[in-house]
């Protein structure tokens, strides 16, 4: 996730009008018998964008990622991030420490980590002793590494069994998961990356979050969420479960003027398929 990731940029338009551009496939070239787009290259994506009626700021939406059906498989299929398949641990992407993007993040999860009980979370006495955060060798605050993932995952064998701590005990408090989690981790796999233009405007980009934002050991996963195929079958599209965080992410009135467009698109006779499902021809 982009570090200046909710910045917002000083100035306002001093028009309020809204546009939308989008792209179909290969510029909305021929398309093929069953409804793909013949021309679209193997990784193409479908955009949407529109200015900021508040700000100097242009937002471009991934359409194709939105309207798939990719849900989180954790504990159902998930391979884990690791450099081999390894289902068996049910660690999913929290092999590593989660970064914190901001002193208000750390501070959120700790004062969460303080209200969780050892029947919730099989490292909390370990916690206790050392904390839940360290700086790593590039000097990031992330979450502590207990036992080979973050000191936040309770392991297969755990009464409650296996799962972010923080996750289950916002299930159980009938709060919404992000309400407690690291922000990367409430994210995933969503992300929003601002740009800062030569002219101070802002282009902030929402899409999914591939292997190689994950920098150079992106590269040694064996296996990730957003390119496998068993992880786009759930039952409804991302904009609508994932609703919540996608609000958390551009605000309110930003998702307000796309859902419609989204919804719209959904009901279309002809989308461009998500392209780990894509028909090879």
């Amino acid at each position: 996730m982009s570090g200046d990731a909710h910045k917002k940029p000083a100035g306002k338009r001093d028009r309020k009008g809204v546009k939308g551009t989008h792209s179909q496939g290969a510029a909305g070239g021929p398309k093929s018998r069953d409804g793909h787009y013949a021309l679209a290259p193997a990784d193409a994506h479908e955009w949407v964008s529109f200015e900021d009626p508040e700000e100097q700021r242009t937002w471009r939406f991934d359409v194709t990622f939105l309207l798939s059906h990719w849900e989180c498989i954790f504990g159902r299929g998930c391979q884990g991030v690791l450099t081999g398949p390894a289902p068996e641990l049910v660690q999913g992407c929290c092999s590593y420490g989660a970064h914190f993007t901001s002193d208000d993040d750390l501070a959120r999860v700790k004062a969460a980590a303080r209200a969780l009980t050892p029947e919730q979370w099989q490292f909390a006495d370990r916690a206790r002793h050392g904390g839940v955060a360290r700086r790593n060798s590039e000097g990031v605050t992330v979450t502590r590494m207990v036992e080979g993932a973050c000191i936040f995952l309770n392991r297969p064998g755990f009464p409650r069994g296996p799962g972010c701590a923080l996750h289950s005990a916002a299930l159980e408090r009938d709060q919404v998961p992000m309400d407690l989690k690291p922000d990367v981790c409430w994210q995933l796999p969503l992300r929003r990356e601002d740009t800062t233009n030569p002219d101070g405007s802002v282009t902030s980009t929402v899409g999914q979050w591939d292997r190689k934002h994950w920098g150079a050991g992106g590269e040694e996963f064996a296996w990730w969420c957003t390119e496998a195929p068993e992880a786009f079958r759930g039952a409804t599209a991302v904009w609508r479960h994932m609703q919540p965080e996608l609000r958390a992410l551009v605000g309110d009135a930003i998702f307000e003027l796309v859902a419609p467009y989204l919804e719209t698109r959904e009901s279309s006779p002809v989308l461009l398929p998500h392209p780990v499902l894509r028909v090879k021809s």
